[in-house]
């Protein structure tokens, strides 16, 4: 079947997808910041590093920072040609502009939480609670920024078909109730890994110990509730994709089997990473799942709201 679309739309929506795809290379690279302990890289100085704009003789934490800044500010770049593209190519009110305007906003909050985290010393070696809460903060602002990206790219990708509003419905409870179960999954992800990188076990009996530990201390107490959220989200998104598909069927694709095939990854990531005492390369790959299993049903919810509203179709 051709493709209907005008082509200024199909440039757009893979100008979208290009501009999710570069934002989740930044979040993944973020984590190996975090991981690698490179977060003072560049001192308690934002926008600058070390007080310049181009560190001399720069350590390798420098430039493992710096980097991160870099491809931050690239990524900052796409979604400002996102948003003035949206603004010139589709009508005030259209589900397109107001998406690529969240991803705009959500992008401009990330940066100064990023620059938060700088300028009031919460990275390195910092053990704080204040600490685990701006990550928590950074990491619901990070999975929304994806999530409005990517419903940038699917509503430009469904053409006239894509701007139906969404009714409130069973279903759209349903959706709102499992992308809340996930991003409440994220964010103890999140604080997990932060207790892995601040208090490595030496061994699993170690880590148990670490866990159940009298003296422990929070962001070890907390790293226990992540496993068990998992699994039990894990079914919650495997019932909800299984729904949608005998519901709407062809109306929402491949979408239910991509989100079930992220969601057994990341299971089994996890459990890889609790073995092997959370290496770096790890905790990147389970980070890189848990953003396909964040957008992946983002994308289907939508698609199923779509169906819900308009009638079960095609999917584009």
């Amino acid at each position: 079947m051709p493709d209907e679309r005008q082509p200024t739309a199909v440039a757009f929506a893979r100008f979208a997808w290009v501009a999710l795809a570069f934002t989740i290379a930044v979040v993944l690279w973020g984590a190996f910041v975090r991981a690698t302990g490179s977060g003072a890289g560049c001192g308690a100085h934002w926008p600058l590093c070390n007080g310049e704009v181009v560190p001399r003789s720069p350590r390798l934490e420098t430039l493992i920072e710096l980097t991160h800044r870099v491809t931050s500010g690239l990524s900052l770049l796409l979604v400002v040609v996102l948003w003035v593209w949206a603004r010139r190519s589709v009508p005030a009110g259209h589900r397109v502009r107001r998406a690529a305007l969240a991803a705009l906003l959500l992008m401009l909050s990330e940066a100064l939480i990023g620059a938060g985290l700088v300028l009031f010393g919460l990275v390195a070696d910092d053990r704080s609670s204040v600490r685990a809460f701006v990550l928590a903060l950074h990491l619901t602002n990070t999975f929304l920024l994806l999530a409005s990206l990517a419903l940038t790219a699917y509503f430009a990708g469904r053409g006239p078909a894509g701007t139906s509003r969404w009714r409130w419905s069973g279903l759209a409870g349903f959706s709102v109730a499992a992308l809340a179960a996930v991003l409440v999954v994220g964010v103890s992800g999140a604080i997990t890994a932060l207790g892995d990188t601040l208090f490595p076990a030496e061994s699993l009996r170690h880590g148990f110990e670490q866990d159940f530990g009298a003296g422990s201390h929070f962001l070890l107490r907390m790293r226990v509730w992540h496993p068990v959220l998992a699994l039990v989200t894990s079914l919650a998104l495997a019932a909800f994709a299984q729904a949608q598909q005998r519901r709407f069927g062809a109306a929402v694709g491949r979408l239910p089997g991509l989100l079930l095939g992220c969601t057994m990854l990341q299971l089994l990531a996890g459990v890889a990473n609790v073995l092997l005492l959370a290496p770096v390369w790890l905790q990147i790959v389970h980070l890189a799942l848990a953003d396909l299993v964040w957008v992946s049903l983002v994308v289907l919810a939508a698609a199923a709201l779509d169906a819900d509203t308009t009638g079960p179709g095609t999917m584009r």
